[in-house]
């Protein structure tokens, strides 16, 4: 019933969801499914023993002694088959295996014969005074110190044993505590499987409800058909498109940067031809008012001579450098270019820059009708899987499952009294066997106590205390009840302990190793027919590898039945998961989109013949060479403001007087002609100088330029006119594999879920481990071992102890007759 309900679970969510394989997958947006509710499971299949764990952790390093041997997988598997004895061998390595138990229950058996044997002969004996049984005794010098050795190895024994009896009481009391505790240990049990029945709907209908997300992804990316398809489409024609937009809207600064730049050289000739003629004639005035100054007749003074004659020579200096009056007009070139800007390019250029962004908005304009045959397709499969779900008898499968796990469970509560019950039987029997080795110890501890404390050295052995005598015959009657009990104990030691040791080695070791595991996968063990019996109880097709080990190690690990169970061996998901079914009329839908772009112009031909205009304006036709070289030159042959300071210093040198002031007016005449005259022609000249380069840079391969920029814009019109159908197509197929991606996602993600979240089958590997490794190993294994342990070394210290207490109640009992001092050795 359970495989129906995981077949019949999984064959649910794999019939709404489906799977192809694109040749071209983008990655589309991740989609947020969530987690699959999942409950936590309350059972912590792990024992922990406490102080007493120190016990079993010796008693299993006893029983690796005792049987060091490892699992014998052979020997299990032939005795499986029943084909144990066959040969010859098969007995000896069984013998080998179990030599260490066997010798112990020889050991064993031997004790239980023969101790009660031993102790009739001995109470006959002495029956017939002979056996120490002859009220009399020989004095020694040594007595003492025999009596007391005698004493310490009694006491000694008496401590093992008593040690031995607690272990046996603990063990024996630690197993009755667990059984009273397993109760809330197996309802933990039971809840987490009606967690795991409870969970199972939800987890599947979580996993179908999240087809809702998948499905309104979907329908926002084809209600944003434009932002997605269109802008991609945009995209991958824009790489030509904004290039050649761009380069004729560049063509278009270009034009104005052109016009001003032929304002600023029609402007700065006319101000350097005007301002050069008025520094010509004001420098020629200034070399006249010199010239007459140098003529005065203080030149002609000794110390003025040489000074005056220096500045005659420097005269000729003082002439303009530069002529601009030679230079060409571009007024021409510059109506040519006003022409050209009556009409507005840019203008005309962003018309195009407009017309191409609309390219979304056309494609959801002419995607309306398709686009809502799309959604109508997915609302089918919507309404696909909620009939399919409605269909599946999936809530009378959980209830059925659930009737038979609340019967069981009641069952199991029926009979845990009863399990009590008997269990309280068992503890008293125990408790009865330490009580006998607890009457023993009494005995012998009051034998001592009274012996050690009543006796009196100076006594003779006939006139013992009563005290004395008392502790002697305690000590006598702990040796004959060791003599009835002990083979008793010893039957019950040598029965638990075969039956507990072969159970931890053959059971809970292989367990823990999962060694046992490989026992059941054996092939053909457990029906000689089947190679995989898991595989042939499940599947009906034993040839499939699953075994008991690797169920077990998933369901530890908390993965889903699907996986744990290789379900796939009776329906694959990847053939369930099939999107191909739901996604094919939406992909023939997509693709069957056609958007048509012919309405884009990018430049129209006004713009074009505009462009062409403007490479015939003439401005490559300018004589640049002629502008540059004097633009180039200084405008006055010297720099004035040196030849000033120059003037300046040497009227320094000549005498105070008339002719040093009138030169220095002169220098100062020069400076102010500087100032107001040379340096706003030195500033058009640089404004000349800049607008010439930016005309030269701009006319150089003009006509080139503006047929690249023409070509560039056919291309890309060409490309909208005539290819866009390509691109689109190629655009469409990716945005079909965005939307498929999602399905697909989809399908991973349930996948996913399936193998490892929905229905995790933990609370199956914690009733496996419940049973065996906290039932059976934790609590009844270790106790019962621990049990004979301590009342098997407690039993074997009874005959040291029967020893002891014989010998040494000699010391303590009051004789019938005595001996003068003996040294000679005592016979008995």
């Amino acid at each position: 019933m359970a495989v129906e309900l995981c077949l019949l679970l999984l064959l649910f969510c794999g019939s709404t969801v489906s799977e192809v394989q694109p040749i071209y997958k983008p990655p589309p947006g991740t989609l947020d499914f969530g987690f699959v509710p999942a409950k936590t499971y309350d059972t912590g299949a792990y024992h922990e023993p406490g102080a007493i764990g120190i016990l079993f952790k010796i008693v299993h390093a006893f029983l690796y002694l005792v049987q060091p041997n490892t699992f014998p997988q052979d020997l299990i598997r032939k005795l499986a088959q029943q084909q144990f004895g066959n040969t010859q061998g098969d007995y000896q390595k069984a013998i080998y295996y179990e030599i260490g138990f066997i010798v112990s229950a020889a050991l064993g058996l031997l004790f239980i014969l023969l101790l009660p044997l031993v102790g009739l002969c001995f109470c006959m004996c002495r029956c017939c005074d002979n056996c120490g049984g002859e009220m009399h005794q020989r004095q020694k010098k040594n007595a003492d110190c025999q009596r007391s050795c005698f004493a310490t190895f009694l006491f000694v024994a008496s401590l093992i044993i008593s040690v031995g009896v607690l272990c046996a009481y603990a063990a024996n009391q630690h197993l009755t505590n667990q059984v009273r505790g397993a109760k809330k240990l197996v309802n933990s049990n039971f809840k987490d499987l009606k967690i795991f029945l409870n969970d199972t709907p939800a987890q599947i209908d979580y996993l179908v409800s999240q087809y809702n997300t998948t499905k309104d992804k979907a329908l926002s990316d084809l209600n944003n058909v434009g932002p997605v398809l269109g802008i991609r489409v945009q995209e991958q024609l824009g790489k030509e498109v904004r290039p050649a937009l761009d380069a004729a809207l560049t063509m278009a600064g270009a034009i104005r940067e052109t016009k001003e730049a032929l304002e600023n050289v029609s402007v700065s000739v006319e101000v350097l031809q005007e301002g050069t003629e008025r520094l010509h004639a004001n420098l020629t005035e200034v070399k006249m008012h010199l010239s007459n100054t140098l003529n005065d007749s203080a030149c002609n003074a000794a110390q003025a001579a040489s000074t005056c004659n220096i500045i005659k020579n420097s005269l000729g200096q003082l002439s303009i450098n530069a002529n601009f009056s030679g230079l060409p007009g571009v007024s021409s070139q510059l109506a040519k270019v006003n022409d050209v800007l009556k009409i507005d390019l840019s203008s005309l250029v962003q018309k195009g820059y407009a017309a191409f962004n609309d390219t979304p908005d056309l494609v959801v304009n002419q995607t309306r009708n398709i686009l809502s045959d799309i959604k109508s397709v997915l609302e089918s499969i919507g309404s696909n899987i909620t009939t399919f779900t409605r269909a599946l008898p999936v809530q009378k499968i959980l209830a059925d499952l659930m009737v038979h796990l609340t019967q069981t469970e009641a069952y199991v509560q029926d009979y845990f009294p009863i399990v009590e019950q008997y269990d309280f039987y068992r503890w008293l029997g125990c408790l009865i066997l330490c009580c006998m080795l607890v009457l023993i110890l009494v005995f012998y501890y009051l034998g001592l106590l009274c012996g050690t404390c009543g006796y009196d050295k100076h006594a003779s052995p006939t006139t013992r205390g009563c005290i004395s005598n008392t502790g002697g015959n305690f000590l006598m009657a702990g040796v004959g009840f060791s003599f009835l009990f002990s083979w008793v104990l010893m039957i019950v030691v040598v029965l638990t302990f075969v039956t507990g040791g072969n159970v931890e080695k053959l059971v809970c070791e292989p367990f823990e190793d999962k060694n046992l595991f490989k026992v059941l996968d054996t092939p053909y063990l457990l029906n000689k027919h089947w190679k995989n019996y898991l595989a042939g109880i499940i599947f009906k097709n034993p040839n499939v590898n699953l075994t008991f080990e690797k169920v077990y190690s998933d369901c530890k690990e908390n993965k889903g039945i699907y996986t744990s169970l290789h379900l796939e061996h009776l329906f694959n998901i990847n053939e369930l998961l099939n999107i191909s079914v739901y996604t094919e009329d939406v992909a023939l839908k997509i693709e069957h989109i056609q958007i048509n772009l012919s309405k884009i112009i990018l430049l129209d031909e006004i713009g074009k013949e505009n462009l062409l205009n403007f490479s015939s304006s003439g401005i490559d036709g300018i004589d640049f060479s002629a502008y540059l070289t004097e633009i180039n030159k200084s405008v006055t042959k010297v720099d004035l403001l040196s030849f000033a300071n120059d003037l300046e210093a040497r009227a320094d040198q000549l005498p105070k007087g008339a002719l040093e002031n009138a030169l220095k007016g002169h220098a100062n005449n020069i400076r102010m002609i500087h100032n107001q005259q040379v340096v706003p022609l030195e500033q058009a000249m640089s404004t000349l100088n800049q607008s010439i380069r930016l005309l030269k840079r701009t006319s150089s391969e003009l006509m080139v330029k503006v047929k690249n920029v023409i070509s560039a814009v056919n291309a890309a019109q060409n490309l909208i006119n005539n290819n866009a159908s390509q691109v689109i197509v190629q655009e469409t197929k990716k945005y079909v594999d965005t939307i498929i991606g999602y399905f697909e996602q989809y399908t991973e993600w349930v996948k996913e879920s399936i193998s490892m979240e929905v229905a995790a089958c933990k609370p199956i590997a914690n009733v496996i481990d419940t049973a065996v490794d906290i039932f059976l190993c934790s609590y009844i294994a270790d106790s019962v071992n621990t049990f004979w342990f301590g009342l098997g070394g407690s039993s074997m210290f009874l005959i040291p102890a029967i020893i002891f207490a014989v010998k040494l109640s000699k010391y303590y009992r009051r004789m019938d007759t005595e001996d003068v001092y003996d040294d000679s050795v005592e016979q008995w």
